[in-house]
Order: C-alpha cells, then sequence, then structure tokens
C-alpha cells in the first residue's frame, strides 16, 4: 500500500521502518529539509534513531500534498501540541474515508480534547480513526525488537486494518474498542515517567519508583473511567505496559527529564539538549483540565505540575505526597 507517516522523529521513521518492512511504500513527512535528504540519499535520518539504516521503501518529503498524495493510510506522529494544526493540513489532501490512525500523546490544551477527538472536530467520521499505543520504545521497535502495541477504533473494521498494517512477528498489534481509555493512557504514564525520573534524580530507589508507578495507575484508573473509559485498559498495553516501559528504561525522555528537573535543570534545557519534546511536561498541565471537569483527585500529576511549572521544590512534593492521609487502596474506582 501507499501509506503516508506524518512526523519524521523517532516514533515516526520507527513506524516507518514497521510499516516498509511489510512491503508498504512510506512517504515519510519531515519538517526539515536535512531529514528529507538524509532519508532519501543515505536511507537514514540524520537527526533521530541515526545508527538505525532504513528500508529504501521509505521516502521523504517536507511537502504535506506530497506525502498524502494518493495515500490508502496515513499515519499521524507530529507532538500532541500540534494535532490541531496538522489536522487541519489535511484538508482537502485526505478523501473523507482514508483511515488515519494517530501515534501522539497527550491532550489539547484548554479543550481537553484527546487526540482523536481533535481529528474527529477537524475532519468527521470518528469510524476511520484509530490510535495506537504501547510500551514501544522507537529505538527498540527500529531495530526488530519484539515489542506489542494496542491499536484502538469505535470503527472495528478500521482497528481490523491498522493492525494488518502494522502486524509483524515482532511487532504484535491488539485492537481495542476503548479509544478515550488508550489515549489518556498514552498521555498520562509521561506524566508519571516525569515523577519516577525526579525520585530517582533524588537518590530514592526502586520500592519508590514502583510506588509512583502503582499509585499512578490508580490515578489513571479513576480518571478513565470518569470520562467513560475503561479501567480494565489500564491495565493493558496502552497502560500498564507502557508505563513500566516509560518509567523503567533509559530510552524514556519523561524519565530522563524527571533527573534534570531533580539536578535543577529546566525543561528549555532539555528540549535544547536533545531535540526531543517532552510529552508528559504538557501533559502534567493539559490533564488538570480533565480533572477539574470530572472532579477526579490526581495527587502525583498534580505534584509533577507544581514542580515542572511553578517552581515548586522537589522534595517539598515529595513530603507533601508521603504525608497524605491514608486511604483504602483502589478508592475512587
Amino acid at each position: 500500500m501507499d501509506v503516508a507517516v506524518i512526523g519524521a522523529g523517532s516514533w515516526g521513521t520507527a513506524l516507518s521502518q514497521v510499516l516498509a518492512n511489510n512491503g508498504n511504500n512510506v512517504r515519510l513527512w519531515a519538517r526539515k529539509e536535512s531529514v528529507v535528504q538524509g532519508v532519501n540519499e543515505e536511507h537514514r535520518n540524520p537527526r533521530y534513531l541515526t545508527d538505525a539504516p532504513l528500508n529504501p521503501l521509505i521516502t521523504a518529503t517536507t511537502s504535506m500534498a506530497c506525502a498524502l498524495s494518493g495515500a490508502e493510510a496515513v499515519v499521524v506522529v507530529t507532538p500532541s501540541s500540534t494535532m490541531r494544526e496538522t489536522a487541519r493540513s489535511f484538508e482537502g489532501l485526505v478523501g473523507p474515508d482514508v483511515p488515519v490512525i494517530i501515534c501522539s500523546k497527550g491532550v489539547e490544551e484548554g479543550s481537553g480534547l484527546l487526540p482523536v477527538e481533535v481529528f474527529e472536530a477537524e475532519l468527521g467520521n470518528a469510524a476511520r480513526l484509530a490510535v495506537l499505543s504501547g510500551p514501544n520504545h522507537a529505538e527498540e521497535v527500529v531495530r526488530g525488537i519484539p515489542s506489542a502495541t494496542v491499536i484502538a477504533s469505535e470503527g472495528a473494521e478500521t482497528a481490523a486494518f491498522f493492525q494488518r498494517l502494522f502486524a509483524r512477528e515482532e511487532f504484535r498489534t491488539y485492537v481495542s474498542e476503548d479509544v478515550c481509555g488508550v489515549e489518556l493512557c498514552a498521555a498520562f504514564k509521561n506524566v508519571i515517567a516525569i515523577a519516577v525520573g525526579v525520585s530517582y534524580g533524588m537518590g530514592y530507589g526502586d520500592n519508590t519508583a514502583a510506588m509512583l508507578m502503582t499509585r499512578g495507575v490508580a490515578e489513571m484508573s479513576r480518571l478513565v473511567q470518569a470520562i467513560g473509559g475503561q479501567a480494565i485498559t489500564c491495565m493493558g498495553l496502552a497502560g500498564m505496559g507502557d508505563m513500566i516501559a516509560t518509567c523503567t528504561s533509559e530510552h524514556s525522555r519523561n524519565r530522563s527529564f524527571g533527573k534534570y528537573v531533580a539536578e535543577g535543570r529546566t525543561l528549555a534545557q532539555y528540549e535544547a539538549d536533545t531535540h526531543m519534546v517532552v510529552e508528559g511536561a504538557l501533559a502534567c498541565r493539559t490533564i488538570q483540565t480533565l480533572s477539574q471537569a470530572y472532579r477526579v483527585e490526581l495527587p502525583i500529576t498534580d505534584m509533577v505540575r507544581a514542580v515542572v511549572w511553578e517552581g515548586f521544590d522537589a522534595h517539598e512534593a515529595a513530603r507533601m505526597l508521603t504525608g497524605r492521609p491514608f486511604k483504602t487502596e483502589f478508592y475512587g474506582l
């Protein structure tokens, strides 16, 4: 098939490799001409995953119209902060029934909308929209290391279509109908990974990390259930699976950013050093819109937001979390 991949960062590059290895012609849209040149001439992305040789079936372009022309499927892998801009750029270029899968993770600032809701608002036809999420570090997926992911859509045919499109022996694909649950898990786990990174940066150990992860899943479950998703989704690939990978791996930008914060460094410094967007930094702020609207208590998320955006002392945040009143383990569910 002819597949357009919109976004040439680490994840867009890795997913392009999966699709091309399945025999598809992939047109990869990139913002920078240097990336286009590297992919087309040297079959490498000179900015992300630079050591990975790319399948020759991947070609790159800076033209959105060129990338989308004749595409039988569209894969969106741009930062969550540009979701609406990306959706609007599809106007007149993507047919009303062309399947679109969103692989970005976050919540729109101000509206509290999930990426799939933004695309539905701009493009319509929710049944042709899907989302993809799971414990998938791009650095491993591009190398063919065994991984699994979940694809969710309210259209069963759309979910099955993308399941077949991406499926490989080393990249197992599962389907779900819980679109909002999968998307919220995808955004939420990045926030908890920052908290885990901060805790390690402060000198705490694995017990503390495990506490933050499991209590983070409890927070995630309360909010997912409140907005109409399924709490069980939080125990699957998009929830606990992605939480484990993101909170424990040195590949994780959110975890490593948490260590930056513990060392007194800033978000701007991290993004300048790594050329990567820290989705959890934005998510800890945008998720507040949902927690307030649905009146769901999210103590870890609130502390991460205070530390990252409000200059709150990390040690004081830790004291406030451990000093909270004792409760039953699964309150609010």
